[in-house]
């Protein structure tokens, strides 16, 4: 199974499907099921995300775990329209992502948080979680 490796809290907002799409600086022609895991690392000082405070609430970081299952359906190279639009109708989404002109927007959907999350080290890239 496919995996990406994200930092807390961004992995932890996708399990509870109040992030929906990743940012990430490279695209990917990648589609299909992939586990997201909540790297060991926390996010770095150079977001803020004390404006997304109301967002953390009641969330419990699983430091280390694949802690869903996600389909990745799109990668969408961002422009400044795809970004002003997505600022214009999904606020919540824009503020927790980095959107910028040059980056990817990787679009999930059917998140499945797993019941029985799987204690793993996580890498860069897409990697592949083998049972």
């Amino acid at each position: 199974m496919k995996v990406i490796t994200i930092r807390e809290p961004f992995a932890s907002l996708i399990a509870t499907s109040k992030k929906k799409i990743e940012t990430r600086s490279w695209k990917t022609n990648y589609r299909g099921k992939i586990y997201i895991h909540a790297g060991l690392s926390k996010v770095t000082k150079e977001y803020d995300i004390s404006n997304i405070s109301y967002l953390l609430q009641d969330l419990k970081y699983s430091y280390g775990y694949i802690i869903c299952e996600a389909e990745l359906i799109d990668c969408i190279y961002m422009t400044k329209e795809y970004i002003e639009d997505l600022k214009s109708n999904n606020y919540q989404e824009y503020l927790v992502g980095k959107y910028e002109e040059g980056r990817y927007a990787w679009i999930l959907d059917n998140v499945k948080p797993l019941e029985n999350k799987i204690e793993v080290k996580g890498k860069l890239g897409i990697w592949n979680y083998e049972k």
